[in-house]
């Protein structure tokens, strides 16, 4: 993780290759914090450690506007940036679309993730609902019919109380 998060100038054009290079590499160095911190992410959630997991959400947060901001500079830059770092910008948009399957990827372990949690919480919720009385009391009951019929019916209680 980075000590301190890159710096995209504020100026909205370039006039240099200097500029170019410089604003393409704030950008790649926000890019490549981003995409290792949402690699630690999808292995924690996938070792199912969500906590852990969320506690990385406010430097995500960061990294994404730093990075949102500095794709924002590029696309003001696109002509200048392809004339002065031509190459630079290739490697850029490839990793812009190793990032692009890596968030793929995440958002397909946190909708597995989300899917076993509402499960999870279905079940106990229905579990939570069932209703607590033996079957066989009440005005429904059908004690004695169909009592052989039902061969794992758990064991019987009698009370000598009675």
């Amino acid at each position: 993780m980075l000590a301190r998060p890159p710096v995209i100038d504020e100026r909205p054009r370039v006039g240099n290759a200097i500029e170019a290079e410089g604003l393409i590499e704030a950008v790649s160095e926000a890019l490549g914090a981003l995409s290792h911190l949402v690699g630690e992410e999808t292995a924690l959630v996938k070792a199912g450690r969500l906590k852990d997991a969320m506690e990385r959400e406010p430097r995500k947060s960061e990294l994404a506007g730093i990075y949102m901001k500095g794709v924002e500079q590029i696309k003001l830059n696109a002509v200048a940036l392809a004339r002065f770092v031509p190459e630079k910008v290739k490697r850029l948009k490839a990793a812009h679309l190793a990032f692009q399957e890596l968030i793929e990827t995440n958002q397909a372990v946190l909708a597995t993730a989300r899917a076993v949690s509402e499960s999870i919480v279905r079940d106990l919720a229905a579990d939570a609902n069932r209703p607590m009385k033996a079957a066989g009391y009440g005005p429904a009951a059908t004690v004695g019919a169909g009592v052989f019929a039902r061969p794992n019916a758990g064991p019987m209680v009698i009370s000598k109380s009675l």
